[in-house]
């Protein structure tokens, strides 16, 4: 390895995602982009003329046998990511996958074993457990007086972009997911899901889940590429608050809303009893914002420094793909309740 002053990164992959790792990588003062890899030839002018000093190879082999790096960025389509992955940790670098994994679990934790066997770090981007508001809704969770967790929801929709290669709940849900599961510390114990495949044959563009994480706390997404409005929101109802994220709000993502149903402390008979809603203050806290994506590849450069990640390591990538795993046999069954794997 080089200097760890300046960990030397490979981006393989230069379509949509691929070229942010390139400028994100190429800023941080803990690293520099010496390499990336595309079969298109447009792509890798395109990062040449932006980034000169950045060798650009036709494939991940070539990459991996001739540039000096340290680490790579796997930003290629996710049905690349086992053979990608598999190929740098067998050639004794850190990597940095894109979301999802894989798509199977068992690939997955066939990589995990590798990546512990050659003793490298191997992290998922889950991007928005680095997003400011994301991480003060967790803040806002453990926080005395917030109470129990009823339930959460999650809606995260747009017109497009619309891909081939996985469907709406590996492209879009797996974000929520991740979410959920890093809020409550457990994955679903269960999922039920119904979608369509409306602009592609045997491709859900639209889904709607159901899941029941421990101590019975209901949580259901929704996802879709086929809007006609750009939504992101998150809503965390609790015993003491209700707490709201939406990622495109002004002038903050994260409002408290200070309300509750209460129940009366004592009543004479059933007839008298009701349950009281409780409107109090609503508050937007201040949320520092940096862009989450630096966030997550400063992260990324401290794990390898450090040798281990803190959070957001195997057993969690294992419990967001268990839980894919679980929604696509639902889609499959017609929405049956379907076992979440531990």
């Amino acid at each position: 390895m080089s200097d760890l002053s300046k960990i030397r990164i490979g981006v393989i992959g230069c379509g949509h995602w691929g070229p942010n790792h390139v400028r994100v990588f190429s800023q941080l003062p803990g690293s520099e982009v010496t390499a990336c890899a595309d079969p298109e030839e447009r792509r890798r002018d395109a990062i040449r003329s932006q980034f000169p000093t950045v060798n650009a190879y036709q494939n991940h082999q070539e990459l991996l046998a001739r540039a000096p790096v340290d680490a790579v960025v796997i930003a290629a389509p996710t049905r690349f990511h086992f053979e990608g992955v598999r190929d740098a940790l067998l050639a004794d670098k850190h990597v940095l996958c894109e979301k999802p994994l894989c798509l199977v679990a068992a690939e997955a934790a066939e990589l995990i074993a590798l990546a512990t066997q050659r003793k490298r770090i191997l992290m998922v981007g889950h991007i928005f457990l680095f997003n400011g508001g994301i991480r003060k809704l967790k803040d806002l969770i453990r926080a005395p007086g917030t109470g129990r967790i009823h339930y959460l929801r999650a809606t995260r929709m747009n017109l497009g972009p619309i891909r081939s290669d996985v469907n709406c709940v590996y492209d879009l849900a797996t974000h929520d997911l991740a979410i959920f599961n890093w809020l409550l510390d457990a994955a679903p114990v269960s999922v039920s899901a119904v979608g369509g495949c409306f602009l592609q044959q045997k491709i859900e563009d639209v889904a709607f889940i159901s899941l029941c994480y421990p101590d019975n706390i209901l949580a259901n997404v929704q996802v879709s590429w086929m809007d006609p409005k750009k939504l992101r929101e998150i809503v965390v109802v609790t015993e003491k608050k209700m707490l709201a994220w939406d990622d495109l709000a002004s002038p903050g993502p994260v409002t408290i809303y200070d309300k509750s149903i209460d129940r009366p402390p004592d009543y004479r008979d059933f007839g008298q009893f009701q349950l009281i809603t409780r409107d109090g203050d609503l508050t937007i806290p201040k949320v520092a914002l940096q862009e989450p994506l630096k966030a997550q590849n400063s992260f990324f450069l401290d794990a390898i420094r450090a040798g281990h990640l803190s959070f957001n390591d195997g057993p969690f990538t294992m419990g967001v793909l268990h839980t894919l795993e679980a929604i696509a046999e639902s889609l499959k069954q017609g929405g049956a309740a379907v076992s979440v794997a531990k």
